[in-house]
């Protein structure tokens, strides 16, 4: 259901070409003119021309004298309006911080896709403060997902602008962040591949917080090699994956919560890739894991992300809560009366549930579920009630939140049949198993592939 303005849209293939002498210029060029186009519109708050076309030129310079590049140099990659850009002013998609100085250095993920040779076409779109799963702004405007060309859908958030971009073809890849879901919500919502990786491996440093407790910088691409290409970037060395055969994994089927209320398109598209996985080998093991019932009990009162937010924020909404996206405003003040003594206690019960949940996983390769229960809703709807909004954007974070309250790692795959609307599956497990979820991936994804 999607085309895309770049002729292939994976960067280890555009790596590939360019090796073979297809100029990174011409890729970058029709990046750029396809960002100006109709279809992405309130896809990108900025775009940066002639620096991503310098990045292109010195790429292919370099491969022209024989130089071996890392696979970004010279390809597309665009970045989260979260991200501090030297001389700029860092807005997160809101329009209370213009004004407010500007940033005097790259973030650290800024600057090592720099390092590597990426070309930066530009920063994405996003929910303000990236505080929902839903992806609209209302100042910005709300990028279309393009997987439905019948019905504007969410594009999904907070990471919207990031997703289409890579949807449309805009990037081969797009950085963002993953707080309760951030990459893998839209990522499933728009047919891509998301990897949220657990919390420590990449540097937070220059990236606007919502949750100190649960951000997490990472990207979004079209395959699972291409994410841990872009992960090996932003954390300065590569996971070291050994590829296992999906054979004989252990794979945890949730039975509490991850499971319920399915839209009929997500059960089928699931259980469609439940079939595949267990035709190729993969062990399923039904799993109560009850402990998921207890995290909004835990995650109370407010949340880590109202009260981190709150002090992140508080005298933005002091002085101008009227510039807020009413929405972002509500529930950052959730934070306010959250007392010390509380927000100590929320920290020692997250502790002791996240040893539970370790304990509990222990022989299993990866927990298996949809990433999202329901397909991408339409935008209207959730722009013109709050109660609509409220509920979707509840349903989005449900499954995905977990992951970051354990700080594990996942990712999720897209799962659909040809031409149906996106699904995603999601893969998850437990803090610093990266590379061993990574080997899951890439054997979940090729099984998923299979004629």
């Amino acid at each position: 259901m999607m085309s895309n303005t770049l002729p292939f849209s994976s960067a280890a293939r555009q790596h590939e070409l360019a090796q073979g002498g297809t100029p990174c210029e011409g890729l970058v060029q029709q990046a750029l003119e396809g960002a100006a186009a109709p279809a992405a519109a309130h896809v990108f708050t900025r775009l940066y021309p002639e620096a991503a076309l310098a990045a292109a030129r010195h790429a292919d310079a370099a491969r022209a004298a024989g130089v071996q590049l890392p696979a970004l140099a010279g390809l597309p990659v665009s970045i989260k309006d979260l991200y501090d850009v030297a001389g700029e002013t860092t807005l997160a998609g809101s329009v209370v911080c213009e004004g407010e100085p500007v940033a005097t250095r790259d973030a650290p993920a800024v600057a090592r896709l720099r390092a590597a040779g990426a070309a930066l076409i530009g920063k994405t779109n996003m929910t303000e403060f990236a505080f929902s799963g839903i992806g609209i702004n209302p100042h910005r405007g709300t990028p279309v997902n393009p997987a439905d060309p019948s019905l504007p859908r969410i594009p999904g958030g907070s990471s919207s602008g990031a997703a289409v971009s890579v949807a449309l073809g805009l990037a081969v890849a797009a950085l963002g962040s993953d707080t309760g879901g951030s990459i893998r919500i839209p990522a499933a919502l728009c047919g891509l591949v998301g990897f949220k990786s657990t919390q420590a491996r990449v540097p937070r440093q220059g990236a606007l917080e919502l949750s100190r407790s649960l951000d997490t910088v990472c990207a979004m691409t079209r395959s699972v090699s291409d994410c841990l290409s872009i992960d090996a970037v932003l954390a300065g060395a590569a996971l070291p994956v050994r590829r296992r055969p999906l054979a004989g994994l252990r794979l945890a089927l949730p039975q509490t919560l991850m499971l319920d209320g399915l839209e009929a398109a997500v059960a089928e598209a699931f259980g469609r890739a439940l079939t595949r996985l267990s035709a190729a080998g993969a062990q399923l093991v039904e799993m109560p894991l009850a402990e998921l019932a207890e995290i909004t009990r835990l995650n109370a009162p407010g949340g880590f992300s109202p009260v981190e937010a709150y002090a992140v924020h508080h005298q933005r909404l002091a002085r101008s809560r009227e510039r807020f996206d009413p929405r972002v405003a509500a529930r950052i003040a959730l934070g306010e009366p959250v007392s010390a003594r509380e927000y100590l206690a929320m920290q020692d019960s997250r502790r002791d549930w996240i040893a539970r949940v370790e304990a509990r996983l222990e022989g299993i390769d990866a927990v298996v579920c949809p990433t999202v229960p329901l397909l991408a809703p339409a935008i209207e709807p959730l722009r013109a009630s709050d109660e609509a909004f409220f509920k979707a954007n509840g349903l989005m974070l449900r499954n995905t939140f977990a992951f970051n309250y354990l700080d594990g790692c996942a990712f999720s795959l897209p799962c659909q049949a040809p031409g149906a609307l996106p699904v995603g599956l999601m893969l998850g497990s437990v803090r610093d198993d990266d590379a061993r979820l990574a080997a899951v991936a890439l054997a979940v994804e090729a099984a998923l592939a299979a004629p």
